[in-house]
């Protein structure tokens, strides 16, 4: 057997359970799903303790040593970090895992940007946030785009080599959303109404450049971008502002603050991507399994 193929996963969040789940498909046996359900509820706990909402009987090394086994064949390990809240706090993060689909090895690494880690070639494949690629690498056009499918057309080869492969479905969207108010009678909440709207657009500040990626710079024509205040919660400030750009899963609090959902402008989801510059044979046979499971969801590279 090869050597393991590197990947690069987030270290904690749905997006590793989104990345887990689809590797015990492309695996097909109960190891996989163990692991799966392993790391799963033990980052879980973690995060309950972090945030304080359980106490644990002993303290984070204690507890690392029980979780970690080094050396132990199909066994997670598991690492500390500092959390980004008040006081950062350390937290147990997922750190490595063997997987084995078979007639390929995955070596699962985790890191805090997968993505950034593909775009400096230490790994070949990887998982991370579409939301990423579209900050930091898609180009910024008249037009805009609205599915994954579209991303790699706008990434500029001289900027980098990473490319998207498949999409996860973990999805939820970047949804427009506007007081009833704004909108004329029988207007649809969509890109054409951007399109005619003069005024302010509240969104999260991280999100200035996916926004323009996504509506595109003719849309955005004539609009102003304002954000929350801190500690606001972005659908009031929206409906503060009027209309406004956020991300929904079931819409029902900015129902709550009387706002009117409108068009999914872009999803929001974990991806597998690959640096085209680091392929070989093992590599395209590692992600030719990772698609395999969902080929509708295979993107063309």
């Amino acid at each position: 057997m090869t050597d393991p193929v590197p990947v690069a996963v987030p270290r904690k969040g749905r997006p590793l359970e989104a990345v887990l789940e689809r590797i015990a498909v492309a695996g097909q046996h109960e190891a996989l799903d163990r692991l799966a359900d392993r790391v799963s509820n033990t980052l879980r706990y973690e995060k309950a303790v972090t945030k304080g909402r359980l106490t644990a009987d002993s303290g984070p090394y204690h507890r690392l040593a029980e979780y970690s086994e080094p050396g132990e064949p199909n066994e997670p390990e598991f690492t500390l970090m500092r959390d980004d809240r008040d006081g950062k706090p350390r937290r147990i993060v997922f750190d490595s895992a063997m997987v084995d689909l078979g007639d390929v090895q995955l070596k699962l690494v985790g890191r805090e940007e997968p993505f950034r880690a593909l775009r400096t070639h230490e790994f070949a494949l990887g998982f991370d946030s579409a939301d990423l690629v579209l900050e930091e690498v898609v180009g910024i056009e008249p037009t805009g785009i609205d599915d994954l499918a579209a991303v790699n057309e706008r990434i500029d080869p001289l900027d980098t080599d990473v490319r998207v492969v498949s999409g996860l479905g973990d999805t939820v969207y970047h949804t427009l959303m506007a007081r009833p108010a704004v909108l004329p009678t029988g207007t649809a909440l969509d890109r054409s109404f951007v399109t005619e709207y003069r005024g302010e657009l509240c969104i999260s500040p991280r999100y200035e450049r996916l926004v323009n990626a996504v509506l595109g710079t003719d849309a955005l024509s004539g609009i102003e971008f304002v954000y929350p205040e801190p500690s606001e919660p972005e659908e009031a400030a929206i409906a503060r502002a009027d209309l406004g750009v956020y991300l929904t899963v079931t819409g029902t609090t900015a129902r709550e603050h009387g706002l009117v959902l409108g068009e999914h402008l872009f999803p929001s989801e974990t991806v597998l991507m690959c640096n085209v510059a680091e392929g070989s044979p093992t590599v395209d046979r590692a992600r030719e399994r990772l698609v395999e499971s969902h080929p509708d969801s295979a993107i063309a590279i």
